[in-house]
């Protein structure tokens, strides 16, 4: 059972609990402390001394896991950003439009021709927010 417990079920626990912490904090060598000071806790309280060697191994396994995390999260958000052409997810406000000087004509040919941003008009005027994928 120990041996299940060491082998398998902690590895697996870090990998998975990397993935959140580096999704959170975005701190490869944090996530890495984090969990160094965890299994340092765990060595002394619940094993012996040569556990020490193995949450050395884990604090390692745990680097390298947020670091492939923050480079597939860097590539995804790369991709994402070369098929639209905005710098983040969060909604932006990119221009002001007066429409006392545009007719509706040139409105509606606006509003059609972007599907990723939505106009919302406020004391004459229409505003053009824009962002990433669907709203």
């Amino acid at each position: 059972m120990d041996n299940l417990l060491i082998y398998f079920a902690l590895p697996l626990a870090t990998i998975i609990l990397t993935i959140v912490l580096q999704k959170l904090i975005k701190n490869p060598l944090a996530v890495a402390a984090v969990f160094f000071a965890i299994y340092l806790v765990v060595t002394f309280a619940a094993f012996d001394i040569n556990f020490l060697v193995l949450a050395i191994l884990y604090t390692i396994l745990a680097y390298v896991t947020a670091l492939l995390t923050q480079v597939i999260c860097e590539l995804i958000s790369e991709h994402h950003h070369c098929n639209h052409n905005n710098d983040d997810d969060n909604v932006i406000n990119v221009s002001a439009i007066n429409t006392d000087i545009l007719n509706a004509n040139t409105i509606n040919e606006a509003i059609n021709n972007d599907s990723n941003c939505r106009y919302i008009g406020y004391n004459n005027r229409l505003n053009k927010y824009c962002r990433h994928g669907r709203f």
